[in-house]
């Protein structure tokens, strides 16, 4: 249970800090947006950072949103069951995710691996280097692959004893009330 604890850990740090990326978006937009129709000067590099930015934020905050259960979910199924059905539920849907994210966490970083070695940049005026948007999917997608081997270590247990603690914070929106 304590290294399910610490893959938490890991995966909520990374998720906090990378939700300053939002505010970080959010000036270089404001700042396109005073530049083009105040000043009437558009800059030729706001565009490609706002796109990294987002990007880098929407797949580095996958492993976070997994931990905290706010990804989409047809229910259907789920709340018709025992919680011995749920967790056998949840072990089949982990287990595709695990599957998905080890094949993608393995192309990410060799994509990743030739950005960096050929120094890749786009095609941009600017051309900018692309290893960091690689770096980031890479590290995004293991972390959710990872995160998503803990959820279904955890679907296992609870199969096993339904009413064992499998060491998990409560995200619940009643919990924050």
């Amino acid at each position: 249970m304590k290294l399910l604890s610490i893959v938490d850990s890991l995966n909520e740090g990374i998720g906090k800090l990378v939700s300053f990326l939002l505010w970080a978006g959010i000036v270089v937009l404001c700042f396109e947006v005073v530049a083009r129709y105040v000043f009437e000067q558009p800059t030729l590099w706001a565009h490609g950072y706002t796109q990294r930015i987002f990007g880098g934020y929407f797949v580095l905050v996958g492993a976070y949103t997994l931990l905290r259960k706010d990804h989409v979910r047809v229910d259907l199924l789920l709340n018709v069951g025992s919680d011995r059905w749920k967790a056998f539920l949840d072990l089949v849907n982990f287990s595709f995710l695990v599957l998905w994210g080890a094949v993608l966490t393995y192309e990410a970083f060799w994509f990743f691996e030739d950005s960096w070695r050929f120094n890749e940049v786009d095609d941009s005026a600017l051309r900018h280097p692309m290893w960091p948007v690689k770096l980031a999917m890479f590290v995004g997608v293991a972390s959710i692959t990872l995160q998503g081997i803990v959820e279904a270590i955890r679907s296992i247990i609870l199969i096993i004893t339904p009413s064992a603690d499998v060491g998990r914070k409560d995200y619940s929106r009643s919990a924050a009330k």
